[in-house]
């Protein structure tokens, strides 16, 4: 039998207001196929969370528990768990809680050698992983990010370390340093319309700001047949731009258009589809630890205990890092 324990979650209670809250553990026996374990580090989603947080989420009432990126060291198996072991790290798409308890299936093992704080960025590197694995677009084919957010900023990472031309774009000075930090070379304050060698020789743009006018100039920079691929969620409208321009664009230039639904992929590979949510976690987390991908240098880390500050930071552009990762202390 599981102890009954009080562990701590973050908890949205109204917009813009965070809160770490009690809550009592679990105390249900651990199952055959669980692993459990208590959080080390946990990322917050400055896309999907600071929406949460403002209230935007359509589909959800508050309180909301955000959180879906977290490492956790293994503390008890169940019978039928052989390849993780108490003391290991594993990844879970887990909340903003001090404890964590997943099906096996549902976690990943942390590479020896990783920390908990860099591993929990294989949750945002795989939000465009899933548009790696299904483009048409082959290496060296010039791939365009707009946006160099968190999702962004790892997507021109994730594209230039397989092998692509990567642009990256971001009309914020402190963004574009952060890219070239990380030894992207192709940076640029708005998409080069006007560089012979870019315009209409792009084979993708990842769109990861979620404005209005950087995904007509996505339309209007890619290849005939090129793809256009919203990335990033559209919260507010930000101009008031027609649509008769993006239209045009679409129309004229034979653009393909798709979203970058991260869960387009399964969950799981079975044998007539190979590529999956969890193996491309694992792959992340790969690349972070053969130090391929880098994240050294765009994050700070906070206490859960802070978490209204540390929210209220990151909505209004007071955050020194691209990220911000709780870490979460007896």
């Amino acid at each position: 039998m599981m102890s009954t324990a009080s562990d701590t979650e973050i908890v949205f209670t109204a917009p813009e207001a965070a809160e770490s809250r009690s809550l009592m553990r679990d105390p249900a026996p651990l199952g055959p196929n669980e692993v459990a374990g208590r959080t080390r580090a946990s990322l917050i989603s400055t896309g999907t969370e600071l929406a949460g947080y403002q209230g935007l989420w359509h589909w959800s009432d508050f309180p909301l528990q955000p959180g879906y990126a977290a490492v956790f060291e293994v503390e008890a198996i169940g019978a039928a768990v052989t390849d993780l072991q108490p003391g290991d790290l594993a990844f879970c798409m887990g909340r903003h809680r001090s404890y964590q308890r997943h099906p096996r299936a549902e976690v990943v093992p942390v590479p020896p050698g990783l920390t908990p704080e860099i591993a929990t960025f294989a949750r945002m590197m795989n939000v465009t992983l899933t548009t790696l694995m299904t483009t048409a677009a082959r290496p060296p084919d010039k791939v365009v990010v707009t946006g160099l957010g968190l999702v962004g900023h790892l997507a021109a990472q994730n594209f230039a370390r397989c092998g692509y031309t990567v642009y990256a774009v971001d009309p914020a000075p402190a963004r574009r340093a952060f890219a070239v930090q990380v030894g992207l070379s192709r940076v640029f304050a708005t998409v080069p319309l006007d560089d012979p060698a870019v315009a209409k020789q792009v084979a993708l743009v990842l769109e990861c700001s979620g404005h209005e006018q950087a995904f007509l100039d996505a339309c209007n920079v890619v290849r005939r047949r090129g793809e256009v691929v919203q990335v990033a969620s559209p919260w507010r409208q930000l101009t008031d731009l027609p649509a008769h321009a993006i239209q045009r664009a679409v129309f004229f230039n034979y653009v393909d258009i798709r979203s970058g639904w991260e869960w387009e992929l399964p969950r799981h590979a079975d044998d007539f589809r190979p590529h999956s949510i969890f193996a491309n976690l694992a792959t992340g987390l790969q690349w972070l630890a053969e130090g391929s991908v880098h994240v050294d240098g765009l994050y700070t880390t906070a206490h859960p205990q802070d978490a209204q500050e540390v929210y209220q930071q990151l909505l209004h552009g007071r955050a020194e890092r691209l990220a911000i990762v709780l870490e979460w202390r007896e």
